[in-house]
């Protein structure tokens, strides 16, 4: 039945219907003409041989973050219709959808993030920059889903990923990494998300798989089901908030809090 619904939504997108009520702000504006600039339509053949080349060069270097990003847009079709959907169903994630807001260090005030009282959203993200050594400006731009709402929830998805890891607590070793990728997984349902957190977690040394066994794994199965879908989280407007109440609304535990049970 939710495939169903699924499909009819995908066919409403490609007819358009969608992306003629695009609410017409700097943002969204911007985004078309990216899509616009960047994308290439694949034939299903074109499709399916990126799909499984990106595929197998990503279990092999899971490090190439352009065939990541590959696999994700050209098996990610029906993960993202469904969070396409989530993200519609609140008012929160309704706007994003509508403004399409992008993050990189042209559209958010890092100094100003820099300078917030420890213990909010917006100075966690920016320590995590800092101590992590990573930039926003680091995320390929979509370029192989054809539906415009859909590649930009893609493009959201790919900018909101550190924030992911900030709130989460979880840093950029490979334990994060697949931690957070198991949250991502069961909530987005992208199959580079399942894979990367199945797979993922073969590489990981001794120590981090008991590790991984006895704290990240069930903390990141429970986060993953039971907190609210972070993707509809319009983080730009929260900056300020206290990280300890938007783990309370969104029902998330640290780990910390979690192994201690």
């Amino acid at each position: 039945m939710e495939r169903s619904r699924m499909i009819r939504l995908s066919r409403d997108l490609l007819g358009g219907s969608l992306g003629r009520r695009l609410k017409s702000t700097y943002g969204g504006e911007a985004f078309v003409d990216d899509f616009t600039r960047n994308h290439v339509r694949l034939t299903n053949l074109q499709r399916a041989i990126l799909a499984c080349g990106s595929a197998a060069v990503s279990l092999a270097d899971p490090y190439r973050a352009d065939m990541i990003a590959c696999l994700g847009e050209t098996t990610g079709k029906f993960a993202l219709l469904h969070c396409y959907e989530k993200m519609k169903s609140t008012n929160e994630g309704l706007r994003i959808l509508n403004e399409k807001p992008r993050i990189n260090t042209s559209t958010v005030d890092m100094k100003s993030l820099e300078g917030l009282p420890e213990g909010t959203l917006g100075k966690t993200y920016h320590n995590f920059l800092k101590v992590n050594k990573v930039t926003p400006d680091s995320r390929d731009d979509v370029k192989f889903v054809n539906e415009i709402e859909l590649a930009y929830v893609m493009q959201r998805y790919r900018e909101v990923h550190d924030i992911f890891h900030a709130v989460l607590l979880m840093p950029t070793t490979m334990l994060g990494e697949v931690t957070v990728k198991w949250v991502e997984a069961l909530q987005t349902r992208l199959p580079m998300c399942i894979g990367g957190a199945v797979f993922g977690a073969a590489r990981l040394r001794p120590k981090q798989r008991q590790l991984y066994a006895k704290y990240h794994l069930p903390w990141a199965i429970n986060t993953g089901k039971n907190s609210g879908f972070l993707l509809s989280t319009y983080f730009e407007e929260r900056w300020e908030q206290p990280l300890d109440a938007f783990h309370r609304e969104m029902n998330i535990q640290p780990l910390a809090q979690f192994a201690d049970k």
